[in-house]
């Protein structure tokens, strides 16, 4: 996911400026200031800033609304006791990040897959010549992120919450995870997960899809097709199956 509209929140002269070249940088951002600051704001964000003149706590409710990514120039601590009551689930939560004002790194906080905190904190770190700081297992093992396989191919991941638990389990403690691939582009490691390098992890055994599979020796199915597994390869299988359903009717080599 690539939030298309950005909450940039500033509570500092610096702060502002910072968040002015955020704004700058990314469509559908707007900035979010005091109205004490709101002079120093339309310098740094013309056109794109708005002054509020109660505390930015009282933003939160139509920013966790409304926005699908919020970015907040000042200290985590802060951040956090901002969006603490707010919470919800990673499914419906936007994505947050927080941004130290000397714009040196930037750390997602909320939402890092499903809602794109961690493709949006790579992107920011970029613009501003930041380190992204992910804290998020599958990103810092470079392994494959079970929730994200194939979305930016257009995959449609079809899974219950409890399984995908089960299956990311898996894969980032190194667990045997069976991946057979019946269709789509075979290409999808290299742009997986904003990008990874090297072969696939030893844990991650790639299977032919004609074949059944060992019940006892894998502990989740990782299954890309057009449709559902066949019936002959889930058979006596009592793992986690997740199923990504690739736009390709063929496996493209």
């Amino acid at each position: 996911m690539n939030p298309k509209r950005i909450a940039v929140l500033a509570i500092t002269r610096p702060g502002v400026a910072l968040a002015g070249r955020l704004v700058a940088a990314l469509p559908g951002a707007h900035l979010f200031v005091p109205s004490a600051l709101g002079s120093v704001a339309a310098v740094a964000a013309p056109g794109a800033h708005t002054g509020h003149d109660g505390p930015t706590r009282d933003l939160m409710p139509g920013l966790f609304a409304d926005w699908e990514a919020i970015i907040a120039t000042f200290s985590l601590g802060a951040l956090v006791r901002l969006i603490a009551p707010h919470l919800r689930d990673k499914y419906r939560d936007p994505a947050v990040l927080a941004l130290d004002e000397a714009g040196r790194f930037v750390i997602p906080v909320l939402s890092g897959h499903l809602g794109g905190a961690n493709a949006l904190a790579g992107h920011v770190a970029r613009v501003l010549g930041a380190t992204a700081v992910l804290t998020t297992a599958s990103d810092v093992q470079q392994t494959l992120a079970v929730d994200l396989l194939g979305r930016e191919l257009g995959w449609t991941l079809q899974a219950s919450s409890a399984d995908l638990l089960r299956a990311s389990a898996a894969v980032v403690n190194g667990e045997p995870v069976a991946l057979v691939q019946e269709s789509g582009s075979p290409d999808w490691w290299r742009g997986h997960a904003n990008g990874r390098d090297g072969p696939l992890p030893p844990n991650l055994h790639c299977l032919d899809p004609g074949k059944a599979l060992d019940s006892g020796g894998y502990r989740a199915l990782l299954w890309i097709g057009s449709g559902t597994p066949p019936a002959s390869l889930t058979a006596g299988f009592g793992g986690p199956v997740i199923v990504y359903l690739a736009q390709e009717s063929t496996l493209v080599r």
